[in-house]
């Protein structure tokens, strides 16, 4: 590279990318569309996709001057449709059409649709060997071996963009992989990180929607209260990294400015560091082997002072025990879990469920599924779908005696 060039502000990609934003209204989609936007001489966004609100994904359509606009929502395609009159943009709708988007040729797709609906699209774009930016961590806690295993034999990349597995990805850059000896990933221990556990089983939906360093969608939002996004990243270190459960580490970080970190056999540890914000990942893979200018504010070492680490708590957060305890179980139950803990999540939103009930729902489906012989290793996406509807299912119906529990 032309380190002149680059001080300068001239363009340092090698040539222009074709991108694909799936989950384009969300946060990482939003975002991804403010890094995409800074730098139009580099990008080309082929398509985009979203679950609903057709309004805002044309808009965003429209933004990218993207060449074809997906919604999930079958219903929304007139709407979709008539806000993109005239633009030449092609509209389409249903899961077909989000799978279509993901399948479209692009340099880089960006799968940041959340939950186990973006397993199908995220596969396509693996089968058809594109680069896939990974923002949806469910793919590899639903369907891990089987995904990983896609992307392997299509030749496909796999980036993370989850800010800790990122971080690790950058950091083991300075080693080679065989001399690692274990990952750390850091959490920020949520808003209730502090509180006793008898207050927390009064935590209301809008206190656990407020998290102090991330600006994130509702249900990562609440995961992060709970500490179970931080198994779901576990789960997910292991397949991306090849790491056995034992060589990955959790440390609470309040400050969410060391995103993970890296130990060689020799005693070093690497750690990569950034403000807590979703585009500095999201322009590292967007410009992977290389480097764009970012969009977050820059880190501020003497601003920051202090930096800390604790041991999470696992009497206070049983849902990062209950993901280790899953992903070493293995034969789907990571699955079971993820599947269990999106019905759960959603009913605390809706008052269905206390706050400390979410993780209990999760263990008591677990349970119920291992009892009914129900856990299996998914060899095709249909297999992971079938056993995520039958422990979501499970899971609805173990919901009221759960409910009724005070714990």
């Amino acid at each position: 590279m032309d380190i002149a060039a680059a001080r300068s502000g001239t363009r340092t990609l090698a040539a222009e990318r074709r991108v694909t934003i799936l989950g384009a209204t969300g946060s990482i989609g939003t975002s991804t569309a403010d890094v995409v936007k800074h730098e139009p001489h580099l990008y080309r966004v082929e398509a985009v996709a979203s679950g609903g609100n057709a309004e805002a994904l044309a808009r965003l359509a429209r933004d990218l001057d993207a060449r074809f606009a997906a919604i999930a929502d079958p219903q929304s395609y007139r709407e979709l449709k008539s806000h993109l009159s005239g633009t030449g943009i092609e509209p389409a709708a249903g899961s077909a059409a989000i799978v279509e988007a993901a399948c479209r040729p692009a340099d880089l797709v960006m799968a940041g649709i959340s939950g186990a609906s973006g397993l199908a699209p995220t596969l396509a774009a693996l089968e058809q060997g594109r680069t896939v930016a990974l923002a949806n961590k469910e793919c590899l806690v639903c369907a891990g071996e089987l995904f990983m295993r896609t992307a392997a034999a299509a030749g496909a990349t796999v980036l993370p963009v989850d800010s800790e597995h990122n971080a690790i990805f950058q950091a083991m850059a300075a080693g080679r992989r065989e001399d690692v000896r274990r990952i750390v990933l850091t959490a920020s221990g949520g808003p209730f990180r502090t509180w006793a556990l008898d207050a927390m089983r009064e935590v209301t939906p809008e206190q656990a929607l407020k998290h102090p360093n991330w600006s994130m969608g509702p249900k990562v939002t609440i995961d992060s209260a709970t500490l179970m996004n931080k198994g779901l990243e576990l789960i997910e270190a292991h397949h991306l990294f090849a790491m056995p459960s034992n060589e990955i580490d959790v440390l609470v970080h309040p400050q969410s400015i060391v995103h993970g970190l890296v130990e060689f056999r020799d005693g070093s540890v690497v750690a990569q560091l950034g403000s807590p914000d979703m585009r500095t990942p999201i322009a590292h893979c967007l410009a992977w082997p290389e480097r764009i200018d970012g969009r977050a504010q820059r880190l501020d070492l003497a601003r920051a002072a202090t930096l800390s680490f604790e041991t999470p708590d696992l009497t206070r957060f049983p849902a990062l025990a209950l993901a280790r305890s899953a992903l070493e179980q293995a034969q789907g139950a990571t699955t079971i879990l993820n599947a269990a803990n999106e019905i759960a999540v959603a009913e605390f939103l809706k008052r269905h469920l206390g706050f400390a009930g979410v993780p209990a729902l999760v263990a008591e489906t677990l349970q119920a599924a291992l009892a009914r012989g129900l856990c299996r290793e998914p060899a095709s996406v249909e297999d992971a779908l079938s056993l995520d509807a039958q422990a979501r299912a499970l899971a609805r119906d173990l919901l009221p005696e759960i409910a009724a529990k005070a714990y």
